[in-house]
């Protein structure tokens, strides 16, 4: 029995964007899109997940909460800048042997363009001015920090973050048992899986020109 048109048509749109291929990184407007996206994805991602399974049944009556989808906004939120400098540490990495004797002047480049994603948004009423110009600062920091040692392993990078980024779960500590370690788990495979992604895609050294024009 075959299949109506539009069902055809379904199939074949679903096949094209699975299959698609990504476009490639080579510009530093490309490379901020795909900063924004990653960091965006690795700290909202395991928000929702955490929640939903800590929620089990409940979880579509507890998100449906307005108190609740104040509690994850302000999450998100907060997990933004540290997702910014897990994946522009990593990037760092990436970019890091093609850089040569240039290695300091890209990664001050490659910070500007962390900087330039994080002031796309407008200050989140749920955080607040103060508080989310300290969180640009202390972004800011940790990525210099990571001009003073060798590139870390992908699945390190999360290490001195995790614990900051699971307190922001927004559930009550009392209900979090010992989850941390699942939590830190999930960043490191996250984040190792959006390296891969990099490197299929990143053409490093039009990347690390660019960046020093």
């Amino acid at each position: 029995m075959t299949r109506p048109v539009w069902q055809e048509k379904a199939a074949m749109k679903l096949f094209e964007k699975l299959f698609r291929p990504r476009p490639p990184i080579r510009t530093r407007q490309e490379l901020a899109d795909f900063i924004d996206a990653q960091s965006a994805f690795i700290a909202q991602k395991g928000i929702y997940e955490y929640s939903r399974a800590r929620a089990g049944h409940y979880a579509k009556v507890l998100f449906a909460e307005e108190g609740f989808a104040k509690a994850v906004e302000y999450a998100r939120w907060q997990a933004y800048p540290l997702g910014l400098a897990m994946v522009g540490e990593m990037v760092d990495g990436v970019l890091r042997p093609h850089a040569g004797m240039q290695r300091r002047a890209v990664l001050d480049q490659m910070i500007l363009v962390v900087l330039s994603v994080f002031d796309r948004y407008p200050v989140p009423p749920s955080i607040g001015e103060v508080a989310w110009l300290q969180a640009r600062r202390e972004l800011e920091h940790r990525l210099d920090l990571a001009g003073g040692h060798a590139p870390k392993r992908v699945m390190d990078i999360p290490e001195p973050l995790a614990e900051s980024y699971f307190a922001m779960m927004p559930i009550h500590e009392k209900l979090r048992g010992r989850d941390f370690e699942t939590t830190r788990n999930y960043l490191r495979v996250s984040l190792c899986n959006i390296h891969d992604e990099l490197v299929d895609r990143i053409d490093a050294a039009a990347v690390t020109n660019t960046l020093l024009e």
